[in-house]
């Protein structure tokens, strides 16, 4: 019988982007001269912000199609690749199997919507720290309710997140 990862959303760690640097060093090296960028996403990249302790990883990359050949560097840095795993035009890796889970990495083509989605997120959320806020607050309240249930708690969160992706969005648009 396989163990169910047990959701927790923990205070905020000043190590994290430390964590995400020391990754981010590897992922590098294995990507070589695919990478364009690199970046920290996620609620780990906020600072100040609860979240579930697992850094998100996003590798920018010229050729999606070209990242399924380093699947074997990856496994060697101890990361199970997924595929697609739902999400059309990304590679997806995670690290530390379904119970103690600490890395998810997210690649993507630069023209890939999801790559804006995920980077309006996070900055729109670093800019509006009372938002920030209000979305951990739920988020805590969520892994309460739903603590081995990562569809109840992901479901949960589901119209708030859009709600900020969509916000994040207008926001950026006026920025620029």
């Amino acid at each position: 019988m396989s163990q169910i990862r047990h959701i927790v959303v923990a205070p905020y760690n000043p190590m994290w982007p430390q964590m995400f640097e020391h990754e981010a060093t590897k992922i590098s090296a294995v990507f070589g001269s695919e990478l364009i960028s690199i970046h920290h996403i996620g609620s780990t990249s906020i600072p100040g912000m609860n979240a579930k302790p697992i850094i998100d990883i996003m590798p920018i990359v010229q050729h999606i199609d070209r990242i399924d050949a380093l699947n074997p560097a990856m496994i060697e840095l101890g990361y199970e690749p997924m595929g697609e795993y739902g999400i059309p035009g990304r590679r997806f890796f995670r690290k530390g199997g379904e119970v103690d889970r600490s890395h998810h990495v997210h690649a993507y083509e630069t023209t890939n919507p999801e790559v804006k989605k995920h980077l309006d997120f996070r900055d729109y959320l670093i800019a509006h720290p009372i938002e920030a806020l209000q979305y951990a607050d739920l988020k805590k309240e969520l892994a309460k309710k739903f603590p081995r249930d990562i569809e109840g708690y992901i479901n949960g969160k589901d119209a708030v997140v859009k709600e900020i992706i969509r916000r994040a969005a207008e926001w950026r648009m006026k920025t620029e």
